[in-house]
């Protein structure tokens, strides 16, 4: 019996002794999970599409963040939140059996006991331009390894010392697929892509001053590479992610 089929005999046992209701019982077994009225965890998205649900912390309260998380660990064994708080952090820990915690970008990651992540050949590199384009490629790095794959960080090599980059070229060679993390006019984006065979994705981060400071410019101008480069939208290091893992297992 596969783990679906247990989930789903569980589902029916429970109809079967009216501790759900009918329609409570057809959102489980498609893996939608309520929680009161203010969401639907999808626990199956993972087995679904290959990338694993992410919750984004702003704009809920610590309290329906918490709950959320508590929901996905003990339905689909894994929970990743982005931009939590110290509060939400704490409680999810005493949930969770294994965490992990990527400070820069304050995304909690935590495992049920019986979780097991996959594990893929694939490498995905995450190159940033400059340190401020950290906290979002660190999206990108945590959702890339709980899909299984090794990451390669470069950070901090952008083109105003191009040198820096350059020694890095046997690393950027052995990965599958490569993110570029830049701000200001993204043009680390474009170098990249014209150095590696491996497929490279773009992520315009909202960093720097001046006209189109918050990300346009560097949008603009990786939409706008003469090389065969692939963009995501404005600090979207999760959907960057989410695809260089694809990719590169």
């Amino acid at each position: 019996m596969t783990d679906d089929d247990t989930a789903v005999n569980d589902v029916l046992e429970a109809l079967a002794k009216n501790e759900i209701e009918l329609q409570e019982a057809k959102r489980q077994v498609k893996g939608v999970h309520q929680i009161d009225e203010f969401a639907r965890v999808d626990a199956r998205q993972g087995e679904r599409t290959g990338i694993p649900e992410v919750v984004e912390a702003e704009r809920k309260s610590d309290q329906q963040t918490i709950d959320i998380g508590r929901e996905l660990l003990s339905t689909a064994g894994q929970a990743i939140v982005t931009g939590v708080s110290d509060t939400v952090r704490e409680e999810l820990s005493d949930t969770a059996a294994t965490t992990q915690f990527y400070e820069r970008s304050r995304t909690f990651v935590g495992h049920a006991s019986d979780f097991e992540r996959p594990d893929h050949d694939g490498t995905v590199g995450v190159v940033t331009a400059g340190t401020s384009d950290i906290t979002v490629a660190e999206q990108a790095v945590a959702l890339s390894e709980e899909m299984g794959c090794a990451v390669e960080t470069l950070y901090d090599v952008g083109v105003s010392g191009i040198h820096r980059l350059l020694s890095e070229r046997e690393t950027l060679a052995d990965c599958d697929c490569v993110i570029v993390a830049a701000g200001r006019e993204g043009a680390l984006a474009t170098v990249v892509a014209g150095m590696v065979s491996a497929p490279v994705i773009g992520l315009p981060v909202g960093t720097g001053s001046g006209y189109a400071g918050d990300g346009e410019a560097a949008l603009l101008g990786m939409l706008q590479s003469c090389t065969y480069l692939t963009v995501v939208n404005i600090d979207a290091g999760f959907v960057a992610g989410g695809q260089a893992a694809l990719i590169a297992r």
